[in-house]
């Protein structure tokens, strides 16, 4: 990990704005419209896969180290790695409810709402926490053996959305955000 801190920074930008395209898709019931379930359904796939399987668990190890070195920051550390688990029962619960809208099953929009609400709040709490007080303490605090454990908790994991190759999937969610921003992200 060349510079794992500038690395989560973009993560976590990426993510946030994901939670954007999230929440605008959300909002579209409040318009009396129907929001794009597929682009729904891709952004929490992406984040239960990607953010919850290789994001959070290099973090967990990250945060961990900290807390050692630095055991002020243990009850924060504490929380946010509660927190990597509480996201990832509401993305579940999400994706659930998104799925019945989806499918031939009655689906409860407001269900779906509050789903997406309490995954949206814990998220965007959860990385303003980390990028205003874990991340610039992890930059002055952890050494180069612990980025290489960092490292080895989840080694060579490329991003399926923003890294080099958009697997098949994200394609769609891909050209959306390149719209959006305005510049091509696809190579």
């Amino acid at each position: 990990m060349a510079n794992p801190i500038a690395a989560w920074q973009e993560e976590h930008a990426n993510f946030s704005r994901l939670l954007d395209l999230l929440e605008r898709e959300v909002s579209a019931f409040s318009g009396g419209d129907r929001p794009n379930y597929d682009l729904m359904s891709d952004v929490v796939h992406y984040l239960r896969g990607f953010s919850d399987q290789v994001h959070h668990p290099r973090e967990d190890v990250a945060f961990a180290r900290l807390a050692a070195h630095d055991p002020d920051m243990g009850i924060v550390v504490n929380r946010l790695l509660q927190e990597h688990r509480v996201i990832a029962v509401a993305g579940t619960a999400l994706a659930h409810e998104i799925d019945n809208a989806m499918g031939d099953v009655v689906a409860s929009r407001e269900a779906l709402e509050a789903a997406a609400a309490t995954y949206l709040v814990y998220y965007r709490n959860h990385l303003n926490v980390e990028d205003s007080r874990i991340l610039p303490r992890a930059a002055l605090v952890l050494k180069p053996e612990d980025w290489a454990a960092v490292v080895l908790a989840i080694p060579g994991t490329p991003d399926p959305l923003f890294g080099d190759s958009v697997q098949g999937r994200f394609r769609e969610l891909r050209r959306q955000i390149d719209r959006e921003s305005g510049i091509s992200l696809e190579g």
